[in-house]
């Protein structure tokens, strides 16, 4: 029971916190700054689908994009919108946007996969129509590409809220922590994935994915790093977006990501190989080990309860019981004003574990589809 109770517990803190601080050190030690400048030609691609309420602002927010309107492309694909989007969008044609119309929806893969090849630009920015763009979020996020060993550059999302509930506080501290190993992970080598809301490509190193992709943001920008290409995180980047709402948007959120992650490593065995991914050591500590967390923290707790015997334990275990009582009140108010420090951040932890067992059940069940239902707002 002490092997299973603290093998589990090492394995629980190097992935949440000992990863975190050996890329900032190996970052510090070993930066690796990229080349930058130039104005390459650029695409915007958007996949929508019923965004007619949205596409407007939308397409006016990148029209005022600090970029060479001569090097711009924008182009919004309607993944089977019912609701007048594609005619909504037809409106800024005359201002050069392009309007691609998709008569069934397929999903954000299957409309990549026809329309990335197609694109005008060397470098292609992929987007959602939730999301508004910094004005200098282009000329910031297509920089990095002057370096010709740069493959891939995410940016930056920034989530507002007018006030802080024990959602949103909570998803505000776990998003800052995940940026912070984005970027150090980028500044060593490469990242591990992208932010789907505001990322590029070299469109010359596209290939395209299985339609029923969940997680295009980490499965194409992996590719490209497989074959010798960095993946870069761009904080000067910025795309803009609200947390959370409510406990149920983030779990329905965190559950689809999580089981596109079960998925990637399902179908792409080379992401487990040390002799196929360069970056094996970033995927397994980034990505693998948080999939075991759910399993993890049983091992603790049930260990811990068998080891009662020794003081020590019996602190662990009130540590664990203080914790969880925490995340249980963070539950019973999800969306109160929190005036507790903290109060948040072990409602979430749970709140994501929790959704990684649900989306371990869908992922093998085939319950996860590849399209999206938004939420409102």
């Amino acid at each position: 029971m002490e092997l299973i109770f603290w093998v589990s517990v090492a394995l629980l803190a190097y992935a949440y916190v000992g990863y975190p601080a050996l890329v900032a050190a190996r970052a510090r030690l070993r930066p690796r700054p990229p080349a930058r400048g130039g104005e390459p030609t650029v695409s915007i691609v958007i996949v929508a689908h019923d965004e007619a309420t949205r596409i407007g602002a939308r397409i006016q927010n990148l029209l005022a994009l600090d970029y060479p309107a001569d090097r711009l492309e924008i182009v919004i694909a309607s993944d089977g919108s019912s609701d007048g989007t594609p005619e909504r969008a037809r409106a800024w044609e005359p201002e050069g946007v392009t309007v691609v119309a998709f008569e069934t929806r397929r999903g954000k893969p299957a409309v990549l996969n026809d329309v990335v090849p197609k694109a005008r630009g060397e470098i292609v920015v992929m987007g959602d129509a939730r999301q508004t763009f910094d004005a200098r979020a282009l000329r910031e996020l297509v920089t990095p590409f002057g370096d010709a060993g740069v493959g891939a550059v995410s940016g930056e999302l920034i989530l507002r809220a007018d006030g802080e509930t024990h959602v949103g506080e909570g998803v505000g501290f776990y998003w800052r922590y995940e940026k912070f190993i984005r970027r150090h992970e980028s500044r060593a080598d490469s990242t591990v994935g992208a932010t789907g809301a505001i990322y590029a490509i070299r469109r010359a190193l596209f290939v395209p994915i299985p339609p029923d992709t969940i997680l295009d943001d980490v499965l194409i920008p992996m590719t490209i790093a497989r074959r010798g290409y960095r993946v870069l995180f761009e904080a000067g980047a910025r795309a803009y977006d609200r947390p959370a709402a409510t406990a149920r948007e983030e779990f329905r959120r965190k559950v689809r990501t999580i089981a596109g992650t079960f998925q990637l490593f399902a179908r792409g065995r080379w992401l487990l190989s040390p002799r196929q991914n360069r970056l094996w050591l970033q995927t397994v500590s980034h990505k693998g080990l948080r999939l075991l967390s759910p399993l993890l923290l049983l091992a603790i707790a049930g260990s811990n309860v068998l080891l009662l015997g020794h003081g020590l334990y019996r602190l662990s275990l009130g540590a664990q019981v203080v914790f969880y009582a925490a995340a249980l009140l963070g539950w019973l108010t999800p969306n109160a004003r929190t005036r507790i420090p903290f109060m948040g951040v072990p409602y979430v932890f749970c709140l994501l574990n929790w959704a990684t067992a649900v989306a371990f059940v869908r992922f093998l069940s085939g319950r996860q589809r590849v399209t999206w239902d938004k939420a409102a707002g």
